[in-house]
């Protein structure tokens, strides 16, 4: 516990408190290490335990996590937290794992979702500016605000609290108040930690005036959103410290959101994913992390960790079905090549508190840090209280690829002198950052003079103090401590240097894998080059249940231990003699454990393992277990079903003489809330969201009567960046709208198209019908223009040559977002396709009766329009295993979009004309692993000519291990509602 009361809190808990240098939480002086995970993203709440425990084992102690008002508050005093919606899981996920949660409830999120978050309702009914002090936006979020805090309050001293709105401006006064009245409803409830708020860059907003925050936070995305070009970067933000010091210098420096990835845009030219994931890759990560603890930030959040699946609704126009992000953590669950670098950082700060008390001391431009050359950048922090110093290098030009060798004056208990003493150096090899600590003390009684080797862990292990170093084995690296107890095992092969008591040991390059440097009784000093490090994890020994946060590090429990080898290590627990070893493999390893060394039993998965007596002499003589890990033989065995067997309907019958739309909507409103009115017809406003059909496929009907002068038809359809909308004159294909994107260029969200009436395609003096068929590609986020969340998706526009249109009818989903039937998926999940109308995306319609026809044939008769192919497969995936599996499209672009339906979730949208995804990851849970699966792929052919859609179904990776327990609930097809 800290003493002293020279901390700064809200006045309604001292639970969470702060000074200038970080969080206080219940005493204890704590260093947010976070990332963003959005559950709504992974609509499987079992998994979330997964993402947790990736998160926790990483190093992390926080996660970051939107709630998302539209899935949440789909309708009019509807506030629904079950299923994926509910919070109440993720929190419990989060005791159980020791994880704390800063939770941001919007209303608004951004976040690259529909209408930034904000429930599609309100952008119909809501005739106010959204985000103001207008009443009836006021009114409009107080039930699920509300919501929000019934849920948190029970669970905020141990899971952190809410951070109100997003990206927002202070300016106008209008804002502001709006901010205010906001920040009363969680003021005049049961909520009392602290409340925060994020500026969207450099804009002072937040800090002081009206709606101001407790804390103040700045979101930074260095490399911006695009990955076409990913070895070029643009350099770090040099004006972190100072702009922090200028506007709050009282307050710990927080970044609730910092790059860890990069969404993508529609469109062929679009990278994809993976290019994102070298743009903020491994380098990235090392250099733009560490110049963001350079500035003395103490609480950050990565955004995005994990990203997940925009399934559904969910994105808004700009981006495609997966929200990947390039993350450390992969759409399907995957621990990526990022992964390894966020461990390192995390474990280190973990192992390091009193970096979590630093005051910048200066830098080597400033002349406050001395080094022999200036192409290094060297910024020093140092701990007021314990002298440790911690000088974090980079390149000057932080965008060079060249290597840079420097030496560096360090100020120590020893005296002031330059390091490295006998090594050439310290090398920056190309975009490289490297913390050299001074006074860094480990374990109970130990301290390293200096060390320009990198630290992974440091602490204390059954008694001893343990240290782990690490470095690149091209590099030349050094540490001078005082090594203490008689050695058992001293790394022979490395050259030390012994003076009063304190010990150099150099590192030469060439080192590869782990090897000892002193194992005492006292002491065990490890090392190993740098992706040997990445493999090795320490998982924490939680305390017994009685003690209060018994999960959480510097809480219930200060005790861990060292494993190296496999995939992923979940946990550990000790009982008696034995640790209890959770985890993942995918290969054959070497486990290499350091525990306390009263363990004499070491179990994997529950299973006991032999231990390699050879191998655990030559790494330490007390506390060591090292041992071969075999997956099952049945992590070979998995093959992916063949999907085959299609059957065929078609889904488009609007378009057929004889159709009835006497039960849809009739679209007659004259007045809208939406501020975006319409360009010409004759006074109707036709947006869907104005009759409740906000997203997804909307159909149009117009009524008109034609002569011999009708020729053409002019429409002005809106439906987002990348949409499209085909047209028919009774049974007659008309043409195509396409909206567009090229990697968020040349972006079309709306057209203004003449359609022209074919030969014999009206009836003279008859009625006939245009219809309109749809893709409403989500709602916009907010811009530069007032409201803009508030989309016109539908037609804007509408006009014969001659002649007026009757009546106009509209349907989408059915129910809209007042009566939509399915509650478990959610207001966000179907469209007004007629398959989904009558449920033909759901697991249990009869398909029997349906014509036998291949996915890859495509529409008979090579015609324009929908049609529905469904199948069935079974899976058969014993327990213990984590089998993640996408469902593959072909890569070709051909004029066709698609709608991915797995057990009733729409889990992808592909637009093959544009791309560019093409791959579509789903998670167990929505897939039943050990039972009949169903999924539908609903077939638009934009075009009269023939399209050949494939679909396989491809296993990504085979994991022995797993959380396990994980629970369906798909809804199966039922006649109610759906005649």
């Amino acid at each position: 516990m800290l003493a002293g009361t020279d901390f700064t809190g809200n006045g309604r808990t001292t639970d969470v408190l702060w000074d200038k240098y970080s969080l206080i939480i219940r005493g204890q002086r704590v260093f947010i290490h976070s990332g963003e995970f959005h559950t709504f993203r992974l609509p499987v709440p079992g998994l979330w335990l997964d993402i947790l425990q990736k998160v926790k084992a990483g190093g992390f102690n926080a996660i970051s996590v939107y709630s998302h008002m539209a899935l949440i508050n789909p309708s009019p005093g509807v506030v629904d937290f079950n299923d994926y919606r509910a919070l109440e899981p993720l929190y419990e996920a989060a005791k159980q794992t020791g994880i704390w949660i800063v939770l941001r409830p919007g209303p608004y999120i951004n976040a690259e979702t529909t209408a930034g978050g904000i429930a599609h309702w309100i952008t119909s009914e809501v005739a106010g500016e959204m985000r103001t002090n207008a009443t009836d936006w006021h009114a409009a979020w107080q039930d699920y605000v509300q919501g929000i805090i019934t849920e948190t309050a029970p669970y905020q001293v141990t899971q952190g609290g809410p951070v109100i709105d997003n990206e927002y401006s202070q300016e106008p006064a209008t804002h502001a108040e709006y901010f205010r009245k906001l920040e009363a409803v969680y003021l005049n409830s049961s909520i009392v930690v602290p409340l925060t708020a994020n500026d969207p860059g450099e804009e002072r907003a937040w800090i002081n005036g009206t709606g101001a925050v407790n804390i103040y936070g700045m979101d930074s995305y260095p490399q911006g959103f695009d990955c076409s070009n990913p070895d070029v970067w643009s350099p770090v933000i040099a004006d972190y410290y100072s702009y922090h010091e200028s506007v709050d210098p009282g307050q710990p420096w927080y970044f609730p959101e910092f790059q860890g990835g990069s969404f993508d845009a529609w469109g062929p030219t679009a990278p994809g994913y993976d290019q994102c994931r070298i743009l903020t890759g491994v380098d990235f990560e090392n250099v733009f992390n560490l110049h963001l603890w350079a500035s003395n930030a103490k609480l950050i959040n990565y955004y995005m960790l994990y990203g997940g699946t925009s399934w559904g609704a969910l994105p808004f126009p700009g981006v495609y079905t997966s929200y990947d992000y390039g993350s450390a953590i992969a759409e399907n669950r995957e621990l990526t090549v990022k992964y390894p670098e966020l461990k390192r950082q995390g474990l280190f700060l973990r192992s390091s508190p009193d970096f979590y008390k630093t005051d910048w001391v200066g830098n080597s431009t400033g002349g406050m840090v001395s080094v022999s050359n200036p192409a290094a950048f060297v910024t020093l922090l140092r701990n007021p209280d314990s002298a440790a110093s911690f000088y974090i290098a980079r390149q000057s030009n932080s965008t060079t690829t060249d290597v840079t060798t420097f030496k560096l004056n360090v100020t120590t208990s020893s005296g002031n002198f330059e390091v490295p003493r006998f090594t050439s150096g310290i090398t920056l090899g190309g975009r490289q950052s490297k913390i050299i600590v001074t006074d860094y003390p480990f374990g109970s009684s130990s301290k390293v003079l200096y060390s320009t080797a990198q630290v992974l862990f440091a602490g204390q292990i059954g008694g001893r103090d343990v240290l782990f170093l690490y470095g690149d084995p091209t590099h030349e690296s050094e540490v001078t401590l005082t090594l203490s107890g008689a050695p058992r095992i001293q790394g022979a092969e490395l050259s030390s240097v012994s003076s009063n008591g304190v010990t150099t040991v150099t590192f030469l390059p060439g080192i590869q894998g782990l090897i000892t440097i002193w194992d005492s009784s006292e002491q065990l000093v490890l090392y190993s080059d740098t992706n040997t490090a990445g493999t090795f994890w320490s998982p924490e020994i939680p305390a017994s249940d009685s003690v209060e946060f018994a999960n959480y590090w510097q809480f219930g429990t200060n005790s861990s231990i060292l494993v190296g080898g496999p995939y992923l290590v979940r946990n550990a627990t000790i009982s008696g003699s034995t640790l209890a070893l959770r985890g993942d493999l995918s290969d054959s390893v070497q486990l290499t454990v350091i525990a306390p060394d009263d363990v004499k039993t070491v179990t994997w998965n529950g299973i006991p393992i032999s231990s390699d007596v050879t191998a655990v002499l030559n790494l330490t003589a007390q506390g060591g277990f090292v041992a071969q890990l075999k997956p099952s033989s049945m992590v070979l065995d998995f093959a992916p079903p063949a999907l085959t067997n299609w059957r065929y309907a078609d889904s488009l019958p609007e378009i057929r003489s004889g159709f009835s739309d006497a039960n849809w909507t009739l679209a007659n409103h004259t007045t809208t809330n939406i501020p975006f009115k319409p360009y010409y017809g004759d006074g109707r406003v036709l947006y869907g969201c104005d009759y409740e059909y906000c997203e997804n496929i909307v159909l149009w009907r117009g009524h008109f009567n034609a002569t011999e002068n009708t020729q053409s038809v002019n429409f002005s359809i809106n439906g987002g960046e990348a949409f499209a909308a085909t047209v028919w004159v009774n049974d007659v294909f008309l043409n195509t709208s396409y909206g567009n994107s090229t990697n968020n260029q040349n972006i079309l969200e709306e057209t203004d198209d003449k359609f022209y009436f074919p030969p014999e395609s009206l009836f003279y003096e008859q009625e006939n019908i245009i219809t309109i068929l749809q893709d409403n590609m989500g709602l916009n986020e907010s811009g530069s223009v007032i409201d803009e969340e508030k989309s016109p998706r539908g037609v804007r526009g509408f006009m014969l040559n001659t002649g007026d249109f009757g009546e106009w009818k509209v349907q989408g989903k059915i129910g809209g977002y007042t009566n939509y039937l399915d509650k478990v998926r959610g207001v966000l999940n179907e469209g007004g396709l007629y398959g989904e109308r009558m449920g033909w995306h759901l697991p249990g319609f009869d398909t029997s009766s349906w014509a036998l026809r291949d996915l890859s044939e495509g529409l008979p008769n090579a015609a324009a329009g929908v049609g529905f192919f469904v199948t069935t497969f079974n899976l058969s995936i014993p327990d213990g295993f984590d089998v993640p599996m996408s469902f593959m499209f072909d890569d070709t672009s051909q004029p066709y979009r698609s709608q991915l339906y797995v057990n009733g979730w729409m889990m992808g949208k592909r637009v093959s004309n544009l791309g560019p995804q093409y791959k579509f990851p789903v998670q167990q849970g929505i897939l039943d692993y050990n039972g009949t699966n169903t999924v539908a792929v609903a077939l638009w052919a934009m075009e009269p000519k023939a399209v050949s859609p494939t679909l396989q179904l491809t296993i990504e990776g085979v994991y022995e291990g797993g959380v396990g327990g994980i629970e369906t609930n798909n809804p199966p097809w039922s006649p109610e509602g759906r005649s």
